[in-house]
């Protein structure tokens, strides 16, 4: 079950386009599985934001001087982001978490590939350490706009057996998208599974790409989606996708509790955005009466 703490900050700090923060949030570090993610109060006890800010979990300590810490990837893009980049070490800090369902780890050793774009990318560290724990082979895609909006490349040339880079303008790696160089490197690596994390039409793209591997066979592919989460708690439905389940039936479910994680055969892609018909409770039934 997800707690929430009052911490404080530990560090922030710029990285290229982006900022990492790290909290001590004893409670939280110690329970935290990969693709989970920890939902912060901005602005402070006389700030008007009431909404949290959710934010995918970069790493966990359990343990340490200051007690177990999570670090966590953010992109200035508004008020609150503003706000957490301006806090200081010692300042307070409200988290909960964990929350989500993690992505599924593999039984038995396995080829996987991690995909990730932009700072999207941050979740996949923690689920790569835990891969090679079982004895997987991890190997890397990462993508963005730009080289300056990269997340994590010498980080991934550490984690990972091989790494791909693509920007959209060419400026690092190869000038193309994720999906450009996913096909190669499926059939190079003799991949098993596909772990993804970044913007929606980048997992759509990759769910295309890994149902068509292998001539059609297709591989399994476990997508952390990144639907806007005002709550994180699955209360405020305002995160919530097309999802089929396990008897066929479209629902609309929760990404912050039912996900991020889906199986990404599984999302209705072509009905993102809207209440497909034929969706369990989209009152069509109704009327049609």
């Amino acid at each position: 079950m997800p707690v929430q703490v009052k911490g404080e900050v530990l560090s922030v700090k710029p990285i290229g386009d982006y900022y990492s923060m790290t909290v001590v949030a004893s409670g939280i570090a110690e329970i935290t599985r990969p693709g989970q993610f920890i939902a912060v109060a901005v602005g402070g006890d006389d700030g008007g934001m009431l909404l949290r800010r959710a934010f995918s979990i970069y790493s966990v300590r359990e343990t340490g001087v200051y007690g177990g810490t999570v670090e966590f990837i953010f992109s200035v893009t508004g008020r609150g982001t503003a706000w957490l980049s301006r806090q200081r070490p010692y300042d307070p800090i409200d988290v909960v978490g964990p929350l989500g369902r993690p992505f599924a780890l593999p039984r038995e050793p396995a080829n996987c590939v991690l995909v990730g774009g932009g700072y999207g990318s941050a979740p996949l560290f923690l689920l790569a350490d835990a891969l090679r724990t079982r004895g997987c082979r991890v190997d890397a895609v990462l993508g963005a706009s730009t080289g300056d909006r990269l997340f994590g490349a010498l980080d991934a040339k550490r984690m990972a057996a091989s790494v791909a880079f693509t920007t959209d303008d060419g400026s690092y790696g190869e000038k193309g998208r994720v999906t450009d160089v996913l096909p190669e490197v499926i059939d190079r690596v003799h991949a098993d599974v596909v772990y993804a994390c970044g913007p929606m039409a980048m997992l759509e793209g990759v769910q295309r790409v890994a149902g068509a591997a292998y001539g059609g066979a297709g591989i399994p592919a476990q997508l952390a989606v990144e639907e806007s989460m005002a709550c994180g708690v699955g209360v405020c439905m305002t995160c919530v996708l097309p999802v089929i389940g396990s008897d066929d039936n479209t629902r609309m479910v929760r990404s912050c509790v039912d996900g991020p994680v889906f199986a990404g055969d599984r999302i209705r892609w072509d009905a993102l955005g809207s209440i497909p018909d034929d969706a369990i409770g989209s009152g069509v039934e109704v009327q049609k009466k």
